[in-house]
C-alpha cells in the first residue's frame, strides 16, 4: 500500500512522544516510560507503532532523570528534547518548536505511557487529518465511565469545539462519554501559532496541550476527531496495577496473532 503522504507528494509525518513524567503513582523514581512491558520499556512500543504507521522521524520529550532516559533509549535512534520543568503537555510540545516550526508535514503527538495503540489507528488518524485539511485532529474513544478524562465538545457539524479537562468540566459536560485519548495530529504552523498563547489559568496550574483546540477554533480553523472503537488501545499507565493490566492485554494480542486455527 502506498502511504497517503507519498500519493500527495507530501513529507512523512513526524512523531513527538511525550515522555518527561516521573509517574508519582508508579512507586518508583524511574522515568515512567522506562517501566517495562514484557521486557521492554513501554515507550519503545509507542515508538515502534509510530514507525509502523509511516513515521520516519521521532522526537522524544524527556524530563525526569532525562540523562538516564536518553541513555536507556539511545538504541531507538530518535531525537531527544529536554523539558527541564514539567509544566504540562502544552509546555512539553513547545520544547520542540525550534525543531519543527519550519516543518511542512503532519505532526503526531503521542503519549509515551500509552503503549497499546495500533499502527492502523494512527494511519486512519493521519488519513482523516489530510482528507479534511484539518489544523488538528484528535483521536477519541467512547467510555462507559469517562471519569478522569477530558471530554470532547463538538458543534452541530461534528467539528471539535474544545476539550474540557475533568477538573474543569461542568456537571453536564461530565455526562459526555466521548473522551480525549491524548493522541493528536497537527498542522505544525497552526499548532505553534497558538501554543505560546496557552496559559496555566486552571486548577492544575499547567499548560494543557488540549487548550490549543479552542484557540484554533476561535480562529475559525478546522478541528476534527477520529473515534477508535477499541478503548483498550488508548489505556494509559499510571500505576503498577495499570502496568500489569496493559501487559495482560499485550500478551493476549500476541497469543491471538500467533494462534494457529484448526
Amino acid at each position: 500500500m502506498v502511504a497517503y503522504w507519498m500519493m500527495r507528494n507530501s513529507k512523512p509525518p513526524v512523531a513527538v512522544i511525550l515522555a518527561a513524567g516521573k509517574g508519582k503513582r508508579m512507586k518508583s523514581n524511574l522515568p515512567k516510560v522506562l517501566h517495562k512491558l514484557c521486557g521492554k520499556p513501554m515507550v519503545e512500543y509507542v515508538t515502534a507503532t509510530a514507525k509502523k504507521a509511516g513515521v520516519e522521524r521521532v522526537i522524544l520529550v524527556v524530563g525526569h532523570k532525562w540523562r538516564k532516559a536518553q541513555h536507556s533509549l539511545k538504541h531507538l535512534k530518535v531525537e531527544f528534547v529536554v523539558q527541564k520543568k514539567q509544566l504540562g503537555t502544552g509546555h512539553a510540545v513547545l520544547q520542540t518548536k525550534n525543531l519543527l516550526c519550519n516543518f511542512k508535514g503532519d505532526v503526531l503527538i503521542l503519549c509515551g505511557d500509552v503503549p497499546l495503540l495500533r499502527a492502523d489507528t494512527l494511519r486512519r488518524l493521519l488519513t482523516e487529518h489530510r482528507k479534511r485539511k484539518a489544523s488538528a485532529t484528535v483521536l477519541t474513544t467512547l467510555l462507559e465511565n469517562p471519569t478522569g478524562y477530558g471530554r470532547i465538545i463538538r458543534d452541530r457539524r461534528g467539528m471539535v469545539q474544545k476539550i474540557v479537562e475533568e477538573k474543569e468540566a461542568s456537571a453536564d459536560q461530565k455526562k459526555l462519554r466521548e473522551v480525549n485519548t491524548g493522541t493528536f495530529c497537527f498542522d505544525p504552523s497552526s499548532l505553534f501559532s497558538v501554543l505560546e498563547k496557552v496559559t496555566n489559568d486552571n486548577k492544575q496550574k499547567e499548560y494543557y496541550l488540549t487548550d490549543t483546540i479552542k484557540l484554533l477554533r476561535d480562529r475559525q480553523l478546522p478541528v476534527w476527531a477520529v473515534v477508535t472503537p477499541d478503548p483498550s488501545e488508548t489505556l494509559g499507565v499510571n500505576s503498577p496495577e495499570q502496568l500489569k493490566e496493559v501487559e495482560k492485554i499485550l500478551l493476549s494480542r500476541r497469543f491471538n496473532q500467533t494462534r494457529v486455527l484448526p
